[in-house]
């Protein structure tokens, strides 16, 4: 479901997740981000003219006024660290850009994601949110084809699994070095 933007609005993600995205040039749908908990989205922050938020299950959002996060210093400090990540995740997404090899992109962007948003589980970490092929080849620069085919060799490999609903589970995970290293660099 789509979530009105508003000029003098900001929204916070209660429960759930909301895909941040544009349009290009050519119509496609371009992935900027991922909004989970706690984390905030809205015109006020963004300078794209075709900026998007969806939903990609069940939400509860909090809107909140320029003004109110403006009077209110608890709110501005809770959004200053929030946004704080979203730069972080925003810099991950476009350092992914540059990796050679597709392969590399989507693994760097499905652990991004279960960093961020995965729930342990027995064989890894579980992405509760339902990512289309085509918004894997968007956010990574690629077709659709090409991520379905890359999907099932790390499948075939033992690097991922799917749940019984056909959620994700990554099961080769970087390092905890690896990750600290990814956090400081991002």
């Amino acid at each position: 479901m789509k979530v009105p933007l508003l000029p003098d609005h900001i929204w916070i993600v209660v429960r759930g997740i909301v895909k941040l995205s544009c349009l290009n040039e050519q119509g496609d749908d371009v992935l900027l981000a991922i909004a989970g908990p706690n984390e905030p989205f809205g015109e006020p922050l963004t300078h794209l003219d075709l900026f998007e938020a969806t939903t990609l299950d069940h939400c509860d959002l909090l809107g909140l006024s320029i003004q109110d996060v403006n009077t209110t210093p608890h709110l501005s400090n809770n959004l200053m660290k929030a946004m704080m990540h979203r730069t972080r995740q925003s810099e991950a997404l476009i350092a992914l850009l540059g990796l050679r090899g597709v392969e590399n992109r989507v693994k760097s962007f499905l652990e991004l994601m279960a960093e961020d948003y995965g729930q342990p589980c027995d064989q890894g970490l579980k992405l509760n949110l339902r990512l289309t092929h085509q918004e894997i080849a968007s956010a990574v620069s690629t077709t659709r084809v090409t991520i379905t085919k890359v999907l099932g060799q790390l499948k075939e490999s033992g690097w991922l699994q799917y749940d019984s609903k056909q959620k994700i589970i990554v099961s080769h995970l970087p390092s905890r070095n690896t990750i600290e290293n990814k956090k400081i660099l991002a």
